[in-house]
């Protein structure tokens, strides 16, 4: 679909009837084509892409915060009641067995996010990827996309333009230079980031 080294895609959507750009891909839930889809999240009833990634990661940052901040409540509170009968502190005890669970999640959540905005690649890029079309010759510890940390952390979250610019797949030798493993000069002269 894509020639190496070019961002021309091929492919039209059947469902909307439009040419989709590099990385899109129609929802079906919400039944528009969306630019870097990430995944459809039925907590929020929306897809997270291109537009709107960066704020759902700063969502996951703020209820794992909440979280770990109202399990600390829970804690002081029981330790000031310590005194008393555990069975009266119960549904307290239930609660923040509930809230270390839902802690755990959002951290794993959070951390498996994180590691996509580094990289800059998507959920449905990772999972799918041997179904993907134009990410199948390039082997898995390559990231097509990835301009380096920095630069990947920098995109996500300052710029944010509202002409949405074609990704180009790396020329074959590019993805040779990507695949090379990292040496202590790499990391001395940023490649890297």
């Amino acid at each position: 679909m894509y020639p190496p080294g070019t961002s021309v895609r091929s492919c039209t959507c059947s469902y909307c009837n439009v040419e989709q750009p590099p990385r899109a891909k129609h929802c079906h839930d919400c039944d528009k084509c969306v630019l870097q889809f990430d995944h459809h999240c039925v907590w929020l009833g929306t897809c997270v892409g291109r537009d709107n990634h960066c704020k759902f990661w700063w969502y996951i940052c703020e209820e794992t915060a909440l979280c770990l901040w109202t399990g600390i409540l829970y804690i002081m509170f029981l330790k000031a009641n310590i005194s008393r009968a555990w069975w009266k502190d119960a549904i307290m005890i239930i609660l923040l067995i509930a809230l270390s669970i839902s802690v755990l999640f959002l951290l794993l959540l959070l951390l498996f996010h994180s590691y996509l905005v580094l990289t800059n690649q998507t959920t449905y890029e990772l999972v799918r990827r041997r179904r993907i079309p134009y990410l199948r010759r390039i082997p898995e510890r390559v990231f097509p996309f990835s301009k380096g940390v920095c630069r990947n952390l920098s995109d996500f979250c300052c710029v944010r333009s509202s002409i949405y610019s074609l990704e180009s797949l790396p020329s074959p030798e590019e993805v040779e230079e990507k695949s090379r493993p990292y040496t202590c000069l790499d990391v001395l002269t940023c490649r890297c980031c």
